[in-house]
């Protein structure tokens, strides 16, 4: 009787115990979030906001319906110097690489353009309109089935200037956690990047998780196969017609664009924003002026010459500015401790 009444509370108190590495294998899989960053203000500031966001009774509590987060793509979320955006680098394949293509010379001028200054990551003013009808050219008659498997065969490349990278993996990877710690916390995750939108939603919705209606971009007009010059007003989808794209373009998403189109697609004032550049400026004044709830605006400078191309110069000076303007300020060179995946490295350019 002794022996079985010893054996029973064994059993019982064994899972408490642990047996080999089940405790601690049960303990690192609970979810951890946020072990990219390096302790600094912009972190702390994050943690602490969402702290009190998620906090009932706390001066600084935000109902689970009003806990909208925005985030720019390119160069918040993603790389943007390989050298160049992601969707320049698409177009300029497009039209000069891509033998079953045939680009008009209005579109080489621009490609060529893009090539000679995408080092310096310096434009023309004017060149992101100039893209953006041409991109909308470029893809012309492509249903959007043709230009997601265009866009999933470009995303396997390797971006120039790294290894152990593909163009489909290039997110910042404490980035990425934010995506995840903001989304546990039960905020809804909504990109807004002046990027086409198609491609926007082929690279976030599987890397990240965040649905398609949640991804907001430029956008052309959608036509049916057998609409012709039939309004869509006027047009009644048949069964046989495939959505392509046109060359029209709606929206070049940049600067107070942005604030639109969270209106109007969202319809609720983010209380969250993260940037990186002017264009995302008139999205954080949004997001902090006249809110209701507690806001904050975050700014990433690219600051990083040795794991990344950071030009330092620019960056010192956007971050002044940024910090003037009252937003926070995440330094990629000294609050990452890893820009990309493990494993990436980069190295001399090579074109």
């Amino acid at each position: 009787m002794k022996r079985t009444f010893t054996l029973s509370l064994l059993l019982l108190f064994l899972p408490l115990m642990g047996c080999g590495n089940n405790a601690s294998s049960s303990s690192s899989s609970a979810p951890t979030y946020l072990e990219s960053w390096n302790t600094c203000s912009a972190l702390s500031s994050l943690q602490s906001f969402v702290t009190k966001a998620t906090t009932e009774g706390d001066a600084g509590f935000i109902p689970v319906e009003r806990r909208i987060a925005v985030f720019d793509m390119d160069g918040t979320l993603y790389g943007e110097l390989f050298p160049t955006y992601l969707e320049y680098l698409m177009y300029v394949h497009r039209v000069k690489y891509d033998d079953t293509y045939h680009a008009d010379a209005e579109q080489i001028a621009l490609a060529d353009e893009i090539e000679q200054l995408q080092d310096s990551h310096t434009y023309p003013a004017g060149t992101d309109m100039r893209h953006a009808r041409m991109a909308a050219k470029a893809y012309a008659g492509m249903t959007l089935k043709q230009f997601k498997d265009y866009c999933t065969s470009f995303f396997a490349r390797t971006p120039d200037g790294f290894e152990n990278l593909t163009y489909a993996r290039a997110f910042y990877q404490p980035m990425h956690e934010v995506v995840d710690f903001l989304k546990a916390k039960d905020f809804q995750v909504y990109v807004v990047s002046g990027s086409d939108r198609f491609i926007c939603r082929n690279l976030l919705c599987d890397y990240l998780q965040i649905p398609e209606n949640r991804v907001i971009g430029m956008d052309v007009r959608l036509e049916a196969t057998d609409q012709g010059d039939t309004a869509g007003v006027d047009y009644t989808l048949k069964p046989s017609d495939q959505i392509f794209r046109t060359e029209d373009l709606i929206i070049k998403n940049l600067k107070f664009n942005k604030v639109a189109q969270i209106i109007k697609e969202i319809g609720i004032q983010p209380v969250l924003s993260f940037g990186n550049s002017s264009g995302d400026t008139a999205m954080h004044v949004y997001t902090k002026t006249a809110n209701p709830y507690p806001a904050e605006a975050y700014m990433l400078v690219a600051d990083d010459d040795v794991r990344d191309y950071g030009v330092i110069p620019t960056a010192e000076k956007k971050a002044k500015d940024w910090r003037e303007k009252g937003f926070e300020v995440v330094s990629m060179k000294n609050d990452f401790k890893t820009i990309y995946e493990p494993g990436v490295r980069r190295t001399e350019r090579v074109r």
